[in-house]
């Protein structure tokens, strides 16, 4: 069996998502931390890999990740997490068993193409409750 993995549009999830949704407007990082801690304890829950990808403004794609913890992904300015995430899925959907994560219609067509399975953000939201503890 392949590893799984979970790639997930940051920005589209949080605009997708009320909650987050409101968070940004108040902070933008409190929106992201919030997506970040509910993405940990899915990759602690299920044992899935994930990736989140966030749209940036540095000079270079930027990563942070400490070891167990999730991949985080910065684009650089003028570059957009979906392109990053489209990349990840051409270069790794035939190593990997990847599910993306968005509400991109065009994302989702592209990673579909590439191999890899689409989720929209209910979805996520719904992989996110049933793999809760109980």
């Amino acid at each position: 069996m392949r590893p799984q993995y979970l790639l997930v549009d940051g920005h589209s999830i949080i605009f997708a998502w009320p909650e987050l949704r409101a968070l940004h407007n108040r902070r933008t990082s409190l929106a992201r931390d919030d997506l970040v801690r509910r993405l940990r304890d899915y990759q602690d829950w299920t044992g899935i890999h994930v990736v989140v990808v966030f749209d940036g403004s540095g000079s270079a794609v930027s990563q942070e990740s400490a070891p167990g913890e999730i991949q985080i992904f910065y684009s650089r300015t003028g570059q957009t997490a979906d392109s990053i995430i489209e990349r990840l899925a051409s270069k790794y959907a035939e190593r990997f068993q990847l599910t993306v994560a968005t509400g991109d219609y065009l994302e989702q067509e592209t990673a579909s193409a590439c191999g890899a399975e689409t989720v929209s953000p209910d979805g996520l939201r719904d992989l996110l409750l049933e793999a809760r503890p109980r």
